[in-house]
């Protein structure tokens, strides 16, 4: 696709070769148009008669633009927009004259007229622009948020667009592990919620990053007791980005993405945001590898005992009659007894299913994620009570840092293997 050229540069263009174009002959001339309508895109016409009628001396004379509003009146115009508490141009311009007004009263401001004047005439745009330098300095380099066309090419998909997918749809989603403050790095933990089924499989990473939310996806799907067919997101940077979507394209996975600020269109895997990872986590702040290390092995501990031992109800239904809303829910089940039941999953997987549930005792699967999570919050507490009595009193940041050691990759994750078929 060619890029359209500038105006500077036609006219950079037009300078370079109108003297040629005057002084060639027929043959020459058509030559010269043809690369001159290629280069700047102009209709053949326009570009005859562009070339034709250009004077050349009169285009190489750069036109300058009149500065009609000295420093005198800059300066006044800051001082105004320190005293309207420094409001835009278009707020401040019906401002200026009241203010003007009770500066000069009090001695604020002292004008002589001619600059009373200038400041009284200038318009809401010419503010903008004498101001720009000074709100610069004071306010910084505003960041422009601009949309993405990697957003613009992953499809928009609702709460209501499922249609009862079959199992391997999965929304995905980040809990931030940062206490009461934002600042710095700390640990987040990646979930994975089956829409289907409701099987969940969640990890722990160290950053937010668009390349380890990747290789943890990579790691994560070989342990999934379905193949992986879609993945569904929010719109953070982490998951929508240059990385991850032609990583679903090349696996063949299809890659959704919930509407911004709209937390119910990924409503099964908020809802594991709480039940799963708040409940045995809570909201501590968790910060270095040491602490995703203890992470990812409480999450091992407890995989199983969500998957195959917790059951939970899912909406079949919902009407609404003017403000009254009235849902229905299939019966509560698990994770697990929805894969057994699915048509969509194959009957070798169902019978590696079958033989782990076999195989496990939900009162040692429950009290191995108690103890871990009782030596997780004893670790915890004597790393604050080793912290600066200021730092663990006053501060979000409750779990030090501690000394740097390998986490545990995702495939060490507790548990069988449940890889589909």
């Amino acid at each position: 696709m060619r890029r359209e050229m500038s105006a500077a540069g036609r006219g950079e263009l037009l300078r370079a070769i109108a003297e040629r174009y005057k002084a060639a002959t027929r043959a020459e001339r058509r030559t010269i148009l043809d690369e001159f309508v290629s280069v700047t895109g102009y209709h053949r016409k326009h570009a005859i008669r562009v070339l034709g009628t250009i004077d050349t001396k009169v285009l190489s004379v750069r036109r300058t633009r009149l500065r009609l509003y000295d420093e005198a009146v800059r300066e006044a115009l800051v001082v105004l927009w320190e005293a309207s508490d420094r409001l835009c141009g278009k707020r401040l311009k019906p401002l200026v004259p009241v203010l003007l007004e009770a500066l000069q009263r009090h001695g604020h401001l002292l004008l002589d007229e001619d600059v009373h004047k200038q400041v009284l005439a200038v318009s809401a745009a010419t503010i903008d622009r004498l101001l720009a330098p000074t709100r610069l300095a004071v306010h910084g380099r505003r960041r422009v948020n601009a949309k993405p066309a990697v957003r613009r090419s992953v499809p928009v998909r609702t709460f209501s667009d499922w249609n009862e997918p079959p199992p391997g749809f999965m929304e995905a989603d980040l809990v931030a592990h940062s206490g009461e403050s934002m600042a710095g790095s700390f640990v987040h933990t990646l979930v994975l919620t089956d829409i289907a089924s409701e099987w969940t499989e969640c990890v722990a990473i160290p950053v937010r990053e668009a390349a380890v939310v990747v290789d943890t996806v990579t790691k994560l799907r070989p342990l999934l007791p379905f193949r992986l067919i879609g993945l569904d997101t929010d719109n953070g940077s982490e998951f929508v980005n240059e990385t991850m979507v032609p990583y679903c394209r090349a696996a063949g996975i299809e890659f959704t993405r919930s509407r911004p600020y709209r937390k119910n269109d990924q409503a099964w895997v908020e809802q594991k945001n709480g039940a799963v990872v708040r409940r045995l986590v809570g909201y501590h702040r968790l910060e270095g590898l040491a602490a995703v290390e203890g992470l990812n092995r409480l999450y091992a501990a407890s995989r199983l005992f969500v998957n195959f031992f917790q059951p939970s109800f899912k909406l079949a239904s919902k009407t609404r009659v003017g403000a009254h809303v009235t849902k229905r829910y299939h019966p509560p089940a698990t994770p697990c007894a929805r894969l057994l039941s699915s048509e969509a999953i194959p009957e070798s997987t169902k019978e590696r299913l079958r033989a782990v549930l076999s195989t496990l005792d939900p009162l040692c699967l429950l009290d191995e994620v108690r103890s871990m999570r009782r030596r997780r919050n004893a670790s915890r507490c004597f790393d604050q009570r080793r912290q600066p009595r200021a730092l663990a009193a006053g501060s979000g940041h409750s779990v030090a840092k501690r000394r740097s050691a390998p986490h545990a990759p995702v495939s060490a994750q507790a548990g069988p293997r449940l890889a589909h078929a």
